[in-house]
């Protein structure tokens, strides 16, 4: 399976910041999101991902959320056995980032 490529949470906060379109899938459950995500961001739960994934636009870049990076990997490496290739995994997660919340 190919590699997962991950993305640091200043290198998303900047790029957000210049205003590039993201598409921000959160894979936490509503009761972690509830204490904030990332403005924009969607929550799709790790455990609805299989009947959800086609909420998310494939030609889009996509970063995947959770609270520390690993279900949002395992979500990624989902993603890309279904097609998908332009993905990103936030590394740390929630944990890392540091920018506002909603």
């Amino acid at each position: 399976m190919s590699q997962v490529r991950g993305m640091l949470a200043q290198d998303l906060e900047e790029r957000l910041k210049r205003g590039e379109k993201l598409q921000i899938i959160d894979v936490r459950e509503p009761e972690e999101v509830a204490a904030g995500m990332i403005p924009g961001a969607k929550n799709i739960p790790l455990s609805q991902l299989q009947e959800r994934f086609r909420e998310i636009d494939p030609h889009q870049e996509t970063v995947m959320v959770c609270r520390s990076g690993n279900r949002s990997e395992r979500a990624c490496q989902f993603l890309m056995a279904q097609g998908y290739s332009n993905l990103w995994n936030l590394m740390g997660g929630m944990l890392g980032w540091r920018g506002p919340v909603q």
